[in-house]
């Protein structure tokens, strides 16, 4: 679909370099929602380029259609954006839009499955067998390729997270070397061909921080779509042990109390849901 013949009164979402394009200014919640339709029109108008068509995916929450663009780099010089409109990054929109715990509500799961296929969408112009163009196919949710007739289904990448405790109520919580400032946050990593969640969790367990933990037990999950993830999360016990951090991904791992903490991450996350879950659970009795 094009400008000249945008879909749904109920809105469109238009993204562009990981991020979400709004009207300058936008914050707080309205950040999250679809752009209207006419307002989409506008922009798309003045921003050309390939990848700029419009498309459609099916709910998952029994509302109405998605509807959402990835605007292509080579549109309005590659560079800026047209007056009036910026770039907020899909990890601003959610600290912004979502200042609880792990985002649920159906509004920003919409954005979220949103970008999620966007990026897709973009990512898989062609076949990844034997690079012909694809497109969309007409029978289920898919790209389909134009020459060898391989299905493309968009990509989702299981990983873990585990709030960790041990005998004295404490938590263990690690600072990544990727992490800005000094943010710590819990053990997490993605599951390897062939692994269950349940053994993913355990691995990354011993090779980041060198300990083995018992009573393990999935508690919630989260879409994450930096690119593709779908995190699950866990929390286990660890009886005994110090974490030793593995030098490559953590550079410092430590056990920490309820009343001294470091900083965590966001609140949209679902780390920071694990950790508001465990600070509002009651204390062991001593």
């Amino acid at each position: 679909m094009n400008a000249a013949s945008l879909p749904s009164p109920s809105g469109i979402y238009l993204f562009w370099n990981g991020a979400l394009v709004v009207p300058a200014g936008s914050s707080g919640p309205p950040a999250l929602l679809p752009l209207p339709a006419e307002r989409a029109a506008e922009l798309l108008a003045r921003w050309g380029g390939a990848s700029d068509d419009v498309f459609e995916a099916p709910s998952l929450d029994q509302g109405p259609p998605i509807h959402a663009a990835l605007l292509s780099a080579e549109g309005a010089g590659g560079a800026l954006l047209p007056p009036g409109w910026e770039a907020l990054p899909v990890r601003g929109a959610l600290a912004s839009g979502c200042p609880g715990p792990a985002p649920d509500d159906a509004d920003t799961l919409r954005m979220l499955r949103a970008f999620h296929l966007a990026v897709w969408r973009g990512e898989s112009r062609f076949c990844g067998a034997c690079g012909a163009p694809n497109k969309d196919s007409l029978s289920e949710y898919a790209r389909v390729c134009t020459a060898c007739g391989r299905l493309e289904f968009p990509r989702i990448s299981p990983a873990v997270i585990i709030l960790i405790t041990n005998e004295r109520d404490q938590i263990l919580l690690a600072h990544n070397k990727s992490f800005a400032g000094g943010i710590y946050s819990l053990i997490a990593g993605f599951c390897e061909a062939g692994e269950t969640a349940e053994s993913a969790a355990r691995r990354e367990i011993r090779e980041e921080a060198g300990l083995e933990v018992e009573e393990l037990r999935y508690v919630r999950s989260q879409p994450w779509p930096f690119p593709n993830s779908l995190m699950l999360g866990f929390r286990a016990k660890c009886p005994r042990g110090e974490p030793r951090p593995d030098g490559v991904e953590l550079d410092d791992a430590r056990w920490f109390s309820r009343d001294a903490l470091p900083s965590l991450p966001g609140a949209s996350s679902i780390a920071r849901a694990l950790i508001g879950e465990w600070l509002a659970s009651p204390q062991p009795q001593k």
